[in-house]
This record gives C-alpha cells, structure tokens and sequence, in this order.
C-alpha cells in the first residue's frame, strides 16, 4: 500500500472510486490511514494531515494507553480473566480427555490436558471452556434485550476478532461477538451486544444510533470506557 511521511507519521494512502477524503486512525497500534478520490494529489494528503495532526495524536495516545494483554505461559499460578475477575490457573497432568473447569466457587481454573502438552495446546482448552460458556450465557442475554432494543437478530455467532468487541451485518441481521468478552465484566458484553442489535435500526454511529444507546441502556459509555481503555490481543 503506498505510504507517504509526512513529518514524523507514517501515513497509508488509499485511492479508490469515492468523493471525499477519510482519514482514520486504527488499532492496535495507532496506524494513520487517508482513503481519497482517485486523482487527488500528494499534497492534499499533506494538508489534510497537518490539519487534524492533532486530533491523530490524541487517539494515537488513548490507543498506546490501553492496558496491553498480558503474556501468558498456560502455567499453574498464573492469573486468568473471566467476568472480569482474576482467576488462578491450576495445571494437571491427564491421559484422558483435555478440559478446563473452574473450581473452588470460582477461584481457581483446573485445565487438564497431556503431560508436556505445549502452550498452545492448554491455551485453546482453555478458550474451547471460554467459548462454550459465552455460547451459554448468550440465549438469555438475548432474549432479555431483544425486546428492550426492539429488534431481532437472525443468527449470530463467537469470534476471536483483533480489532473489535462486536460486529453486525445489517441485511443479513447476523451478530458476531468477539470471544474476549467473556474475559471482561458483565456488564460489558451485555453493552457490546446492546449496541450490535442497536444497529439493527441504525447502521450508523450517528446522533440517532447514539440517542437509540441512551434509550435502550442509558449506562452504555461506562461499559464503553471499560472497554476502550483495553487493548484486543493480535
């Protein structure tokens, strides 16, 4: 992709059939895109970017603020996530079949899996346990908001997504929601699917859409918040 520097940024310069300028700042890392019309001069990059250098910072900041994932070995004593509480991690050794579970009214993770089993391996028991519990809870999230949102989707769906919480195909009326939610507070998962039926009405982050927000769930920008200061792992 072309690339053009401009001062000390870096900037990705995308040429496609449209009418005007977007300028878009992405994460994880803070990445500075330009998408403008076909034949739209070098310099006109330029201007635009020295123009909103500021507001390009400002989210360059906020993104290298966010609380980075932690490396995680799969080890006994380590910390995991789940409804936003920390949980111990505790490994055992089995010829039989790999499962995780949680133990100890919630405190701890027992993950059984082969003796010398890689990361990798106790890593994905560990997310087929995560998964199969947000597939659990989803059902009666569903059924309890669809009728506050007034809308209903058709399918949905589990994502280990890197960039987003959740995603929504307007014509298809298909959710998907990203896997680390589950990881996250209660609250946040039921905003990230609040906010994915909301599209249903309204495609766009508008006045409208954010209106919809403050009628369906008038808490919505603290779970947002919580969720914006959190970065997705890659």
């Amino acid at each position: 992709m072309p690339q053009l520097y401009i001062d000390d940024l870096q900037v990705e310069v995308v040429r496609k059939n449209i009418r005007t300028l977007r300028l878009s700042v992405h994460m994880p890392d803070g990445r500075v895109r330009v998408a403008v019309p076909l034949r739209t001069p070098d310099a006109t990059v330029r201007e635009l970017v020295q123009a909103r250098r500021a507001w390009i910072r400002k989210h360059q900041a906020r993104f290298a603020a966010r609380e980075q994932p932690a490396t995680l070995h799969y080890v006994s004593g380590e910390m995991h996530l789940y409804q936003g509480q920390p949980v111990e991690l505790r490994v055992h050794a089995t010829a039989g079949r790999p499962r995780a579970q949680l133990s100890g009214c919630g405190c701890y993770f027992d993950l059984f899996a082969p003796e010398n089993s890689s990361r990798a391996y106790r890593a994905q028991v560990l997310s087929t346990w995560y998964r199969q519990r947000l597939r659990q809870q989803l059902p009666a999230l569903l059924a309890h908001w669809q009728p506050i949102v007034g809308a209903e989707a058709s399918t949905w769906g589990i994502r280990q997504m890197k960039t987003r919480w959740g995603t929504c195909n307007t014509q298809a009326r298909r959710i998907w929601l990203n896997l680390e939610l589950i990881k996250r507070p209660s609250p946040c998962l039921e905003y990230v699917l609040v906010h994915e039926l909301t599209h249903l009405h309204e495609r766009y982050h508008n006045a409208r859409f954010w209106g919809l927000m403050d009628q369906f769930m008038p808490t919505w920008r603290d779970h947002k918040a919580v969720l914006n200061g959190i970065a997705l792992e890659c």
